[in-house]
């Protein structure tokens, strides 16, 4: 079997082009228009029916422009694609595979949990909705006017965000001719999200559900479920216990072992909620109050220095960390003027 460490990686894993991982299998990284993200991986399968593509990138023209290239060094153009397998609804994942179905009229297949938000979806109603209504929870009053204030921009609007073609179930087999990708959901990024096994070549096609470098943000969506956390350490642990597998992120290098990130991203974790619980016996009793207390990013960032998006995604993994301590006893929580506010249980 051809592993990451006997197929030569990229040393700068966003280097446009098509990259082989496995036999039969390419990894091929889109720009976005994010730059905390720098990219995000396109991984194309080779069929006989054509080639099925997982994610597909933002539906913006230089991203239509990386991926014809790349597959064009494979002998595909983007007609050749039998369909796309969506991890999630996420723009950067799903935009781009509606853009080329209406050109093209390739299916695209995407997790039957999505269905929700992808159903909400309405730009006129601003970007993050219901975050803004989270945020006002939290505590964080000023921050959910900034958000709630700024409305989508003219090529915001213009991204494709319909339905798909097919609905993905968990324990569904997707058929290939020479391999199988079992499809497993893994809510908590997204109430949908899926990651693809195949076993037989041991891949995980993971998405945004373990990053080699980062943690993903939890429950950003249209209509996010009400303990986005809980769920995303459940899937987390649901990985965990399968074999290891090579990890295809959607963004970052490919990494040789899914189950030492895993093991990673718990303890982060755990170690953000010993230290979301210290805040709250130090008398910080909302979201934003613990979110504000503690430094964010490597170069441990004050709140306030962050923008206004990373300061919502901040704030609403806090408020997120803190339910799960609620749910296991550590904090009492209860709700005042429509602020919920967390105490030390007694």
């Amino acid at each position: 079997m051809v592993t990451a460490t006997s197929v030569e990686q990229a040393a700068d894993w966003t280097e446009p082009g098509a990259h082989p991982v496995a036999p039969g299998v390419h990894r091929i990284p889109l720009a976005l228009p994010i730059p905390t993200l720098h990219a995000v991986n396109v991984y194309v399968i080779e069929d006989d029916a054509g080639p099925v593509v997982v994610d597909s990138g933002w539906a913006m023209p230089d991203s239509r422009t990386a991926l014809e290239d790349a597959l064009r060094t494979l002998g595909h153009t983007p007609a050749d694609v039998a369909q796309f397998v969506v991890t999630h609804a996420h723009w950067d994942h799903y935009s781009q595979a509606l853009h080329l179905r209406e050109e093209f009229g390739t299916r695209v297949r995407i997790g039957r949990g999505e269905r929700p938000s992808i159903s909400a979806y309405d730009t006129r109603k601003g970007l993050h909705p219901r975050q803004v209504d989270l945020l006002r929870r939290a505590g964080a009053d000023a921050l959910a006017e900034v958000i709630a204030g700024t409305p989508p921009t003219r090529e915001e609007r213009k991204v494709p965000h319909t339905m798909p073609d097919g609905w993905l179930d968990d324990g569904e087999r997707i058929e290939l001719n020479a391999r199988g990708l079992d499809v497993f959901e893994t809510p908590g990024h997204t109430r949908g999200h899926i990651v693809l096994r195949d076993a037989a070549a041991g891949l995980l096609f993971a998405g945004d559900h373990i990053l080699p470098h980062i943690s993903p943000s939890i429950g950003l969506e249209t209509e996010p479920e009400p303990k986005p956390l809980r769920s995303y350490l459940d899937s987390l642990r649901l990985v965990r216990d399968m074999p290891d597998t090579l990890l295809l992120p959607a963004h970052g290098p490919v990494t040789p072992s899914t189950h030492v990130r895993v093991d990673e991203l718990l303890e982060h974790h755990a170690e953000r909620l010993d230290a979301a619980a210290a805040q709250v016996r130090a008398g910080h009793a909302t979201g934003f109050e613990v979110a504000a207390a503690m430094p964010w990013t490597r170069r441990k960032r004050r709140l306030d220095d962050l923008d206004a998006f990373s300061q919502m995604l901040a704030v609403l993994e806090i408020e997120a960390h803190l339910d799960v301590l609620a749910d296991r006893g550590v904090l009492d929580a209860h709700e005042e003027g429509g602020v919920r506010r967390y105490a030390v249980r007694a």
